[in-house]
């Protein structure tokens, strides 16, 4: 059902109070067919979890919230296992569901904010982990012509934080299914030392799937604010990458700059300690909306922000950095 002027405020998890002129939900590839076909050239949004948007404006248009779920098992063998997810399943729920089955994995995605169908388009990561390194395919409805669409792992051109849904095909495609070919016989990634301290913490030497995740959810809560008490969108930057000359450069004036290899000529920087020695960690304006006081990586709304402002305080943040280091952040947040 078509409803008008629609707040879209219980739906993104900043918590902005924005109204779609326009607003639908659809549950079956059918269902969002119809919707395309009676749109009428209104300009389209397709929500998920609302996990990764600002919004800093009314949007005169469709917003279609994407609610297609299901979790059904393709393949299996005594190596490993095929599944197919809705695009409109909560993530961690996903994640759990997963553990449950003794699927392994997606243990170090564990708590990641949205939606399934929104996982391919960021190639989501944590700990070690990318979406890249577990998908096999979606299915997409291409929005102009109603059409089917299977894309491959290498279709979907992933990079960090990356696909081919951000940029060479931004918003011609609705993803309604998403393949993942999971473990039965696992090799876990500990690698990241938060997690080997975790574990140690509950003397645990010889981990499973569910230990990981566990570790995984217990860092990030230490951490990060849940959406559900203080609006926020998790990262609002990506962690930048820079040359191997651009690292040496910035070696020499901040040897403790944190860095982490990026391929043969690359390096990544960490976004928050970048953030956090420019002076933005914690700091708060009007009691309302700032930067988060144990991630600066996180821009939070406090109470009734607007998007501008938090959109204006991400710009300063952007600034100050690129002044401080002469690295420019990205952000990893979509703005409308």
């Amino acid at each position: 059902m078509l409803q008008r002027n629609k707040s879209l405020k219980a739906y993104n998890t900043f918590g902005i109070d924005s109204t779609a002129s326009h607003y639908s939900s659809f549950d079956s590839i059918s269902n969002l067919k119809e919707l395309l076909m009676s749109r009428h050239n209104m300009p389209l949004f397709i929500l998920g979890g609302g996990s990764n948007i600002l919004f800093t404006k009314n949007f005169n248009g469709l917003v279609l919230k994407n609610e297609i779920l299901g979790f059904e098992i393709l393949e299996e063998d005594d190596e490993a296992v095929l599944i197919k997810v809705g695009a409109g399943m909560n993530w961690h729920e996903f994640v759990l569901k997963c553990i449950a089955l003794d699927f392994g994995g997606v243990e170090n995605l564990s708590l990641i904010p949205g939606n399934v169908g929104a996982s391919p388009m960021q190639n989501i990561g944590a700990y070690g982990v990318e979406i890249k390194d577990v998908f096999e395919f979606l299915d997409a409805v291409h929005i102009s012509s109603g059409e089917i669409q299977r894309f491959s792992n290498q279709d979907c051109d992933f990079g960090y934080r990356e696909s081919i849904f951000k940029n060479k095909v931004k918003g011609e495609y609705v993803i309604c299914h998403v393949g993942f070919r999971l473990s039965k016989r696992h090799k876990l990634n500990t690698s990241y030392g938060a997690i080997e301290v975790e574990l140690n913490k509950r003397n645990i030497s010889n981990p499973n799937i569910k230990d990981v995740s566990n570790a995984v959810i217990s860092i990030r809560q230490s951490k990060l604010p849940d959406p559900k008490v203080i609006g926020n969108a998790g990262s609002f930057f990506k962690n930048p990458i820079i040359t191997v000359n651009k690292l040496k450069q910035l070696l020499e004036s901040h040897p403790d700059i944190p860095n982490y290899p990026s391929g043969e000529s690359e390096a990544k920087l960490a976004a928050g300690w970048l953030i956090e020695q420019s002076g933005w960690k914690g700091k708060v304006y009007d009691e309302r909306y700032g930067v988060h006081k144990k991630q600066a990586l996180v821009l939070v709304n406090y109470n009734n922000a607007t998007g501008n402002e938090i959109l204006n305080l991400s710009l300063n943040i952007i600034k100050d950095v690129e002044q401080k280091f002469g690295v420019r952040l990205e952000r990893e947040v979509n703005i409308l």
